[in-house]
């Protein structure tokens, strides 16, 4: 058979082209190179480095830091406290001026003066004092508690009340004091006031405590305290006789 006959498949070609197979993944993943060989390597990055937290620890720096602000400014306001109370003691000093009343002894008499059976030694003592307050705007008020006492040797003989009442400005007041006192050891004192009254000259300290109350204009203030002592020189201690002060001598002096 020569001639055979020969079948060629027919082409469509309205039919849609084969569908191409879907690729593939790679085998080596993103980020790694091969080898020469051809065999991929892989590629280790280093780990992320870790991320310490720091504990919190609480300095005492800010609490030292408040406390010292603290003190500069509780020393700031008393620092301002005592300037503001300097300032007004200064302006009232100028306005007003004070002054310590004066004080003197007028007459001295002794009503008693004896040697008792027990060999205690009574005394009794009259004066009279003057005060005089010199101040132009300040009145003075003499307050319950005054006492004026008479001594020999540092020996308290006698004492008595003050009078309370009011001294107004620029004013003199004379008083009266009654005074009364009985000591131990008698008969030793009165050997000793009987010597020195052989000389004409007996020493005697009169001591003064007066508590008093200052008057600024309407305003009164607290109490102060006036102390003072006069030392005078009388010629005898003869009772119900006048006594002659020879000497005296008084100094007085405000405390707070």
């Amino acid at each position: 058979m020569a001639d055979h006959q020969r079948i060629h498949p027919m082409v469509d070609t309205e039919a849609p082209p084969p569908a191409s197979p879907p690729p593939t993944a790679p085998l080596v993943p993103p980020g790694s190179s091969t080898s020469e060989k051809g065999g991929p390597v892989m590629v280790q990055h280093p780990p992320p480095p870790l991320q310490h937290t720091m504990p919190v620890i609480t300095s005492t720096n800010s609490k030292r830091g408040c406390f010292c602000k603290c003190i500069c400014w509780t020393l700031s306001i008393l620092i301002l406290l005592l300037i503001i109370l300097g300032a007004t003691v200064g302006i009232l000093y100028l306005v007003f001026k004070p002054k310590i009343p004066n004080y003197s002894i007028n007459s001295l008499r002794i009503s008693d003066l004896r040697l008792n059976f027990d060999l205690t030694l009574s005394a009794k003592f009259d004066v009279k004092v003057t005060a005089y307050n010199p101040n132009k705007k300040i009145g003075i008020y003499y307050e319950k508690g005054g006492r004026l006492s008479v001594w020999y040797t540092n020996t308290q003989l006698c004492d008595g009340s003050l009078p309370e009442f009011y001294q107004g400005h620029r004013n003199r007041t004379v008083f009266n004091v009654s005074l009364s006192g009985q000591v131990q050891s008698g008969s030793t004192l009165m050997a000793a006031l009987q010597q020195q009254q052989q000389t004409g000259q007996v020493p005697l300290e009169l001591k003064v405590h007066a508590p008093v109350a200052i008057k600024l204009g309407r305003l009164k203030l607290k109490k102060v305290r006036i102390l003072g002592e006069c030392m005078l020189t009388v010629d005898s201690l003869s009772a119900n006789n006048l006594i002659s002060i020879k000497a005296s001598n008084c100094k007085f002096r405000l405390k707070l």
